[in-house]
């Protein structure tokens, strides 16, 4: 097993047990299933690509499960993670410097935040 990937399971073993609900999101999800590779989510006229990068399982109200992804903006040899907007559907642009991308939690979209690709910060827009 590579660090990175043992990193990531140590990492999600730990949030996993910290509650009930995540018990029982663990015991959905097979215990050695590799985090999914890297994507491309959208890519600008400006050269500008956006990545799903890491991963999280989830499981909806009504057992069904998926998988929030977090993202990443590159450019050439620039990677800027974009913190804490784990999400199930690709982004959309707004403009040459700014996506949008709603938050997800259990499967289900919430809050629309609006992300700088230069600096990679969220900032809530509804």
């Amino acid at each position: 097993m590579t660090g990175s990937r043992w990193l990531w399971m140590l990492g999600l073993t730990v949030l996993v047990g910290c509650d009930r609900e995540g018990r029982e999101r663990a015991s959905a999800a097979p215990a050695d299933s590799a985090p999914p590779p890297d994507s491309l989510a959208l890519r600008l006229a400006s050269g500008v690509e956006v990545w799903f990068t890491g991963a999280r399982p989830a499981v909806d109200a009504a057992g069904a499960s998926c998988v929030e992804r977090v993202m990443e903006i590159r450019e050439g040899s620039r990677r800027t993670a974009i913190p804490l907007l784990y999400t199930g559907t690709p982004p959309r642009p707004l403009d040459d410097t700014t996506i949008e991308a709603a938050i997800w939690l259990n499967c289900r979209p919430g809050n629309v935040y609006r992300v700088d690709l230069r600096t990679g910060r969220p900032v809530r827009a509804r």
